[in-house]
């Protein structure tokens, strides 16, 4: 069980923050979460690290990953399967699974993280942390190791809505916060409640409550061909390293990878399509308005022996739509659900509502 990959020899000066190993820091160990790149130092970090360094904060540690950030349960055979502190047994989720651990452990307040499927509220969800998921494009993501690069997004994870905000003021200059005085500010649609655990549905409703402009709405969920787009893009990514390398996969990451190379560009084509379409749907289905209002898991965090492949397709229901969607969303923790363990509640909004997403996750909060 590993959070920290790395840490600096000397503390630097500034508020720590940790960084998922996916992001290059220089001088500073960068595995990817993978033994491909055990001994691989950068010489120059990744433009989200230098931009918070330029605003006083300093690198805490690297904290552990799926390898090349492919899961969703933090479950390396490199490194070591990341713990979830608060409830030992269960899964951290991922992939940055290491820094929603590092704040949940206490290590930290302020974390860096990507999210390409629901990579940041996955393991926010699950360890009972904040992460937020910027709209796509606004925090760089030069210096990081792709996954899916027009799915990439770099963010922040924090003990509280504030942490997000305050990273996000580093990571995107000309960020504004946007306070709201009153849950009557804006209107929130609901979505997939009926489709969580009992005692999850009845935290995360619980919240819309608080929101008396609401009402329940039918949101589309991308089709499921639409996929074929996410694993183009993680072949391409892989295509060069894979065939010198493929043994030293973990074999549930080599697994995937594999299928990814069998995808035809007839169904890439087909794939982009049916994305531009699910664009248009959600926007039609959001009309009239200014949030959307989901659980980000349908279920508390699984116990810790579970094949990630066996339960990926549930875990990104409904994370994966607003990376697809390149919208902004928020995890908040919002009560104890089955087994006393973290329900989290969703807010998203159309690209460039990060302001208005990290408002209403505070009245949520």
């Amino acid at each position: 069980m590993t959070i920290w990959l790395a840490r600096p020899d000397e503390p630097a000066p500034g508020t720590p923050v940790a960084v998922k190993d996916l992001l290059d820091t220089a001088g500073l160990t960068t595995t990817y979460g993978s033994a491909i790149f055990a001994e691989h130092v950068p010489a120059e970090s990744a433009e989200a690290v230098l931009r918070l360094e330029a605003a006083g904060y300093a690198v805490a540690g690297k904290t552990n990953l799926h390898e090349f950030a492919y899961g969703v349960t933090s479950q390396n055979a490199h490194y070591g399967t990341v713990p979830n502190p608060r409830f030992p047994g269960r899964l951290a989720g991922g992939s940055s699974g290491g820094s929603a651990a590092a704040i949940a452990a206490g290590d930290v307040e302020l974390a860096l993280g990507t999210d390409s499927g629901g990579s940041i509220r996955i393991p926010a969800a699950w360890c009972g942390v904040v992460g937020f998921k910027p709209t796509y494009g606004l925090v760089p993501e030069r210096g990081c190791f792709p996954l899916a690069p027009s799915y990439d997004h770099v963010g922040p994870l924090a003990s509280s809505v504030a942490g997000c905000e305050e990273l996000l003021g580093a990571l995107a200059p000309g960020f504004e916060p946007r306070r709201l005085q009153s849950p009557e500010e804006v209107r929130v649609a609901v979505a997939w409640t009926q489709e969580a655990d009992p005692l999850v549905r009845e935290r995360v409703e619980a919240v819309a409550e608080r929101f008396p402009r609401r009402d329940n709405v039918d949101f589309p969920f991308p089709e499921p061909e639409e996929n074929a787009l996410f694993a183009r893009e993680v072949a391409d990514v892989h295509r060069a390293l894979f065939p010198e390398h493929a043994d030293e996969y973990d074999e549930r990451v080599r697994t995937k990878i594999e299928r990814c190379f069998e995808v035809t560009d007839g169904e890439v084509r087909a794939a982009e399509r049916l994305r531009a379409e699910y664009r248009e749907r959600a926007a039609e289905a959001l009309d009239g308005f200014d949030l959307l209002l989901t659980p980000t898991q349908a279920f508390v965090a699984p116990p810790d022996g579970l094949d990630e492949r066996e339960i990926r397709r549930g875990v990104i229901r409904f994370t994966y739509p607003f990376d697809c969607l390149g919208w902004p969303a928020i995890a908040v923790p919002c009560g104890a659900a089955e087994d006393r363990l973290p329900a989290s509640v969703q807010l998203a909004a159309p690209q460039g509502q990060d302001a208005l997403v990290l408002g209403a996750g505070a009245l949520a909060e």
